[in-house]
């Protein structure tokens, strides 16, 4: 019982996420395998170019998931975090990396990660979803341009 209190469940909550069927976290074999998919289709953009696999994730944890934007969010930057650490690994490794961008940029990023992280506690989601709308935007006509 403190378990549920702790993490702000009631009984009825914690009695329906123990059922697979009323669970959100119940997912059949169909989409572990799209799911499967889609991740390997993520970490080859990932890899390729360096980042935006998030951007695809996001999209699609929503869809096949039906999670809500902050959750896909955050569970895209948990996903994209260690294939990252992979991927730059072996750029690393190939002599394609630069120290003193890595260390500068590198530390903004870490501030900026920690900063987005908390800012996303408190986003509506609205928001969050126009103003990530408004970056794919921007980024693909970038892309064209």
């Amino acid at each position: 019982m403190n378990f549920i209190k702790n993490h702000n469940c009631d009984q009825r909550n914690f009695q329906s996420l123990s059922n697979k069927q009323n669970s959100k976290e119940y997912v059949s074999k169909k989409q572990i395998l799209l799911l499967l998919f889609f991740g390997a289709i993520i970490g080859i953009l990932n890899g390729f170019f360096g980042g935006g696999g998030g951007m695809v994730c996001v999209p699609i944890l929503q869809k096949a998931l039906n999670l809500t934007s902050k959750e896909s969010h955050a569970t895209a930057i948990a996903v994209i975090f260690p294939l990252s650490l992979v991927s730059a690994s072996i750029y690393i490794y190939n002599g394609a990396v630069k120290s003193l961008p890595l260390i500068t940029i590198g530390l903004g990023v870490v501030v900026g990660g920690i900063i987005g992280a908390y800012l996303l506690k408190f986003m509506p989601t609205k928001i969050l979803r126009i103003v990530f709308a408004v970056i794919m935007l921007i980024s693909g006509v970038r892309m064209i341009i």
